[in-house]
């Protein structure tokens, strides 16, 4: 049996394995079998009497915790399990912290040190106080906008309309013993940049052979204005046809499907790493890319967001307040409302990955070129054919023939393929048949 995410096995044991009991002891628990092959097969041990008295002390009088050691034979060979269980609290060796992830030990460093420590303690970044910050870093005019579109929304009842500015913050969990939290220099900080320096989103127009930089805006303040001004910006120097959003919560269709592109945007401010970089918004002839800091939740692969899957907010404060003022549900849907949207536009599924020690999602304007319907599992006949049309308007079964010097069966084959996949439509009958870009 293979390595698995709680499994390790290492053919004799060396002091440095210490690290994977920890790494377990961090993550979700584990077992170390000592006496096997990377298979799983039973090598053996020679000093197993010894390991059995040694491991145990050196675990707790080093690591601080009890882990279960249990000998085992199999064959007349003996081998050892260690089985780790998991720690409420963060364990360390000798000053370092190690995690289980997937199937490797990582030793967690800088920001991903302070979430995992965070974390432990019960708390995340966002759930923090800010002891620098006072009520007069809060922008009054951007919690009056919040309390519209909270009210429009439904979501927040009338009475608290008329709270003082501390008691609505306070209702909305956004102080502590009177202090502010991160979530609020966040959400409606004036200048969050004076608390937080990424709290910006740099957009750049890119072309050229090499991808050249033509010319860029860098947006900066609280998660409310950036997406406002993040979107006047693409509307004034970026887009070709301008977007137009109903406060922050409705948008109408126009060059790219608007419903993906607020929702990419909010994922990106509600989502990522605030102690990392600063979102990235790249605008290319033929796609629109946004790059966040932070990795997904290891509860949630790349595969689930592409359907139905529960909501593991990395900034949950910052979620919550965002879902009280309409912005975002709570159900996880963030990433399918973009692909559906996407492909109700006609153009190809988005891109969603893990790159950069961050999120990155890209969606295409342009569905007909090579590399999309290449993707979409069209074969060579099928692209020249769609391109055809694309410049001719129609083409018959005999000219996909002609084109592709291929046979009547062929043709009609690819042809309904084209159908089916939604690329052409069909009309007429019999020798009158031709076929259309689809939708047209």
């Amino acid at each position: 049996m293979p390595e698995q995410q709680n499994i390790e096995y290492k053919q004799s044991w060396h002091d440095d394995y210490l690290k994977w009991v920890c790494g377990f002891a961090n993550a979700h628990g584990g077992a170390i079998f000592i006496g096997k092959d990377d298979d799983g097969k039973t090598v053996g041990l020679a000093d197993y009497k010894k390991l059995m008295d040694d491991l145990p002390n050196k675990i707790r009088d080093v690591l601080g915790i009890m882990a279960e050691v249990n000998l085992h034979e199999e064959n007349g060979l003996y081998f050892i399990e260690i089985i780790t269980p998991p720690y409420s609290v963060p364990i360390s060796l000798r000053g370092s912290y190690y995690y289980r992830s997937g199937s490797t030990k990582q030793e967690l460093k800088g920001n991903s040190l302070m979430e995992f420590l965070l974390r432990k303690s019960g708390k995340t970044w966002d759930d923090v106080v800010e002891p620098r910050a006072t009520l007069e870093d809060i922008d009054e005019e951007t919690v009056a906008q919040y309390k519209s579109d909270a009210a429009k929304a439904g979501r927040l009842p009338i009475d608290e309309n008329a709270l003082s500015l501390i008691d609505f913050l306070d209702k909305l969990r956004l102080t502590e013993n009177g202090q502010l939290k991160r979530a609020a220099i966040v959400i409606f900080g004036k200048d969050p940049g004076r608390f937080y320096p990424n709290q910006i989103v740099k957009l750049g127009r890119f072309g050229g052979k090499d991808d050249d930089l033509m010319f860029q805006e860098v947006v900066e303040g609280n998660l409310l204005h950036l997406l406002r001004e993040s979107v006047t910006e693409l509307n004034r120097k970026f887009f070709v046809k301008p977007i137009h959003f109903e406060g922050l919560q409705r948008i109408e269709k126009d060059e790219y499907p608007v419903a993906a592109v607020r929702e990419i945007l909010l994922n990106a401010l509600v989502h990522r790493d605030y102690m990392s970089s600063f979102i990235q918004v790249r605008i290319y002839d033929d796609k629109f890319w946004v790059w966040n800091s932070g990795k997904l939740p290891e509860d949630i692969s790349l595969e689930s967001l592409r359907r139905v899957h529960s909501s593991h907010p990395r900034n949950p404060l910052i979620a919550d307040v965002c879902f009280k003022g309409g912005y975002i549900d709570s159900w996880g849907r963030g990433t399918l409302k973009i692909i559906n949207s996407c492909l109700e536009a006609g153009l190809p599924e988005p891109k969603i990955a893990e790159e950069f020690g961050g999120i990155l999602v890209e969606i295409f304007k342009n569905r007909l070129t090579p590399e999309q319907m290449k993707k979409a599992g069209l074969n060579e006949r099928q692209i020249k054919a769609v391109l055809y049309v694309a410049e001719n308007g129609s083409i018959s079964n005999r000219e996909y023939q002609a084109l592709n010097e291929t046979s009547d069966r062929t043709a009609l084959r690819d042809l309904e393929d084209l159908v089916s996949k939604q690329f052409l439509t069909k009309k007429g009958e019999k020798k009158s048949t031709r076929y259309f870009p689809f939708g047209g």
